[in-house]
């Protein structure tokens, strides 16, 4: 496949997500987006409504307007922006709360950092896409009060959640499947991604500070030099996921998905500060965690899910398929070896055979390792959203601007 072709085949799946999303997901009694949709496109029209898939169709209808200019896409980014501000932004303590239910009404006040940053990104990437003033000026609001009660001054990064009144919780796991530890690899890759794409429509010398920090967490810290030994060079290096507050690792698993998204993501950060020795040191940690990440390639060129206790889980999960695409692609552009080329392109052949669900439309939650499809998962959900796929989408085309 040439880039011509690749450019043009995910420019199609682009609109055939988004169309779906538009089709499908507007909740047109109680407002904004249905919470869930299984895996057959049957609407569950009583499910909570999140923070986080609220934010991310904010951000990807915002970004596919800004991209392509079709005038389809402002509207649900418009919806979910206004959503968003009605529903999640708490105008008493600040922030932004964790989930309300099926109407709009709070469910959920608690204040995951994890949420926030999303919801950030979300509002600034509605700002670039159409100038609103307001759009801007929430992001910044979140921006400092992230700063304010989450920032650790004397370690540096973010603790993971809080109460809605910003006092401390007990539990403050993302997921039912996380550790319960007060800081996360997770978050801080996320307020890394969210401040670059806010330092693109404010250029402040705090958040620019703030990007700086976060990247040398990531490289002190985050990065793990103990790991990744099973691949074919002496580098690679895996992403540690739980830490205590002075940045003790603590035992987790591997996440091949999480790999290969951070190596794209940090150098694209660097990128966007200008920082030349931080674009250096990004385009090294790029290639070695894509070089980890390949502990967890198969030969049919889908990415597994997870390591655990030395074990691969055999799920391959729609978001690492998507990131594969972008992250291997990304190591091509930096190294220019023809195998990461082949890699990315692996990794959308992957996607067209076995993710993409042909039947009812949008990708598949993840598939077995005989290829069959997970049961009873979400086409679109709390975590089911479409920004991993559109995002590989966006950054596809973008990269391989009218390549023949």
């Amino acid at each position: 496949m040439n880039p011509g072709q690749y450019s043009k085949e995910v420019a199609r799946e682009l609109r055939s997500i988004l169309r779906y999303w538009m089709e499908q997901m507007p909740d047109p009694r109680q407002g904004g987006f249905f919470g869930r949709i299984d895996e057959k496109g049957r609407v569950d029209a009583t499910a909570p409504k999140g923070l986080v898939l609220n934010s991310r169709i904010c951000w990807t209808f915002s970004a596919a307007f800004h991209h392509t200019g079709d005038p389809r896409y402002l509207p649900p980014a418009r919806r979910a922006y206004d959503y968003l501000l009605t529903h999640f932004l708490d105008r008493q303590y600040g922030g932004a709360r964790w989930s309300v239910d099926r109407a709009g009404h709070p469910l959920d006040d608690r204040k995951q950092i994890y949420g926030l940053a999303f919801c950030l990104y979300g509002l600034s990437e509605f700002f670039i896409a159409t100038g609103e003033q307001t759009s801007l000026e929430e992001a910044i609001a979140l921006f400092r009060i992230i700063e304010q009660y989450s920032f650790d001054p004397t370690a540096k990064g973010y603790y993971e959640a809080f109460a809605r009144d910003w006092q401390p919780l007990a539990d403050q796991r993302l997921s039912g499947k996380d550790a319960n530890t007060p800081k996360t690899m997770n978050t801080h890759l996320h307020v890394l991604e969210a401040y670059a794409n806010l330092y693109r429509a404010w250029p402040d010398a705090l958040l620019l500070q703030r990007i700086k920090d976060l990247l040398e967490v990531f490289e002190q810290h985050i990065i793990d030099p103990t790991t990744g030994h099973r691949a074919p060079i002496p580098t690679p290096r895996h992403l540690s996921l739980f830490f205590d507050k002075d940045w003790k690792r603590m035992p987790g698993v591997v996440s091949y998905g999480h790999d290969i998204e951070a190596s794209w993501l940090l150098h694209e950060a660097a990128i966007v500060t200008g920082d030349k020795d931080w674009i250096a040191t990004t385009r090294r940690l790029a290639l070695q965690l894509a070089q980890a990440s390949l502990e967890g390639l198969d030969k049919d060129g889908g990415l597994w899910y997870e390591e655990e206790g030395g074990q691969i889980i055999g799920e391959k999960h729609w978001w690492p398929q998507a990131e594969a695409m972008v992250g291997y692609l990304n190591a091509w552009q930096i190294s220019e070896e023809e195998i990461w080329w082949q890699r990315s392109v692996a990794s959308w052949d992957f996607v067209k055979k076995y993710i993409r669900d042909t039947t009812y439309g949008e990708w598949f939650w993840g598939v077995w390792a005989d290829h069959i499809p997970m049961p009873r998962q979400d086409k679109a959900g709390f975590w089911k959203c479409p920004y991993h796929n559109t995002r590989a989408c966006l950054e596809i085309i973008r990269r391989l601007p009218n390549l023949p």
